[in-house]
């Protein structure tokens, strides 16, 4: 799915009136990058977390295996074509959890404004930083560290003047690395990038405005909001702020995520039960993914299906406990789409959605930037 970065009210400054500092911290390879640190044997080898099977997906992919071409999301025969020697090791969602908490922890010395997005990635606003260090960039450096030293494992950052400059900092020098955009640098920054590094500018997204002439930053920032508007709805004032290097949206400590979920598009539209529900138990074990990731528990499935006419059809379930594992996820979505067989048209999209969230611990939930594309 093509989403767009929530938008909230405010500027790229703090209440005092000064450029806030910003900093995206995001683990490199994180449930590989663990796997890997716990079993020496395989340090410096292509390591994929997820199932083996024939249904199987990856769900982290060390950069090791990332050299072959594999990915996340990517179906697991897929990838053990494309790296005849990469190891698969099972999900430890329970460890992750506990590195994740590690991590968070050395966040909170610094700054009570953390911002989770997720187990491996979040915000941190260090504009009035704890320690009285001042420096964004030396905060960063430290955080890294630490993180190094009480985990073993390796962190990238990207430290601007707001979150969506810090994203995108963040994955500019990975893995293990740091970059910084300095205020008065961020248009420039970005007028070089390519428009699918935008976050929420997925691939038809792409495809769409590489069609109207915009392949890059600065091909975008050259359309007026009206054009924009017109071609991109709602998403128009995300995307002509995000040219100009311009993010509204401040760091919540206290966010909580509305739902979790993704879809998937088809190269052919599919329409028989066989096909249907091979498809879904695919679209479940990406999404439960990142249900574990966000360490999210709802009460409420949807189901979402796009006719070849374009005409969308939901149907949802609500539970009086919130969903905790994957086997109830899976009933629940499976009863569903028996539910709405035989279907009157082929499809060529399927999603499913875990909403009506709440708090699994003491800490709230990470936000809501995008759900995940299956594509």
């Amino acid at each position: 799915m093509d989403t767009a970065a929530d938008d909230d009210d405010g500027d790229d400054r703090d209440d005092s009136g000064g450029l806030r500092k910003i900093i995206h911290v995001d683990m490199d390879a994180f449930f590989a990058s663990v796997e890997q640190r716990d079993d020496p044997s395989l340090r410096g080898k292509p390591v994929a977390v997820g199932g083996s099977s024939g249904r199987g997906v990856v769900s982290a992919a060390s950069y090791e295996a990332r050299k072959f071409g594999v990915r996340s999301a990517m179906p697991s025969v897929t990838a053990k074509r494309l790296c005849p020697d990469l190891i698969f090791c099972k999900h430890r969602f329970d460890v992750y959890r506990a590195v994740s908490q590690q991590i968070r922890a050395i966040f909170r010395d610094y700054t009570p404004h953390v911002e989770p997005l997720s187990l491996d990635e979040a915000y941190l606003d260090v504009t009035a930083d704890l320690k009285g260090i001042g420096s964004g960039t030396l905060i960063a450096e430290d955080v890294r560290r630490r993180i190094r030293a009480d985990t073993g494992l390796t962190a990238s950052a990207g430290v601007s003047y707001n979150k969506f400059l810090a994203k995108i900092a963040s994955d500019q020098n990975k893995p293990d690395g740091i970059c910084v955009i300095r205020p008065g640098e961020g248009a420039a920054f970005v007028a070089g990038l390519p428009v699918r590094r935008f976050h929420g500018v997925g691939p038809k997204s792409a495809e769409k405005m590489a069609k109207l002439g915009i392949t890059t930053g600065a091909d975008l920032a050259g359309k007026d909001i009206a054009f924009l508007r017109q071609h991109f709805g709602s998403f128009a004032e995300y995307l002509f702020r995000a040219s100009r290097g311009i993010d509204l949206r401040p760091v919540r400590a206290n966010r909580i995520r509305k739902s979790v979920g993704g879809e998937r598009t088809f190269a052919e539209d599919i329409s028989s039960g066989a096909a249907l529900r091979n498809t879904l138990e695919d679209i479940i074990d990406i999404v439960w993914d990142s249900i574990e990731r966000a360490e999210a528990r709802g009460r409420t499935v949807t189901l979402k299906m796009k006719y070849t006419d374009f005409q969308n059809t939901s149907r949802s379930r609500s539970v009086a406990q919130a969903v905790s594992d994957k086997d109830t996820f899976s009933a629940i979505a499976r009863s569903l789409l028996d539910e709405a067989l035989p279907l009157p048209l082929p499809i060529r999209l399927m999603g499913l959605t875990l909403s009506n969230l709440e708090k699994e611990r003491d800490e709230q939930l990470p936000s809501d930037e995008a759900q995940l594309s299956l594509l």
